[in-house]
């Protein structure tokens, strides 16, 4: 399942990325790293970013990243 796919409120541990390694930079710059815990928190509408909260701090990611985000639910 993708990062895109989790419902509002939802925990879920964040297992791979789905992209090359500019794509894996970023994301770690961000503060994703596989084997932590994420929560969305909200779905922005018309095709907005995802907000997604991680060790305490709110990540805002666009679709078609959060779509290559593979995440497993807990």
């Amino acid at each position: 399942m993708t990062l895109i796919q989790v419902k509002k409120g939802q925990s879920v541990k964040i297992v791979r990325f789905k992209g090359g390694i500019g794509l894996e930079s970023k994301l770690r710059q961000l503060g994703l790293i596989p084997g932590d815990q994420a929560r969305v928190l909200r779905h922005a509408p018309l095709g907005g970013p995802i907000l997604v909260e991680i060790d305490g701090r709110s990540i805002a990611l666009g679709r078609g990243i959060a779509s290559k985000v593979i995440v497993e639910a807990n």
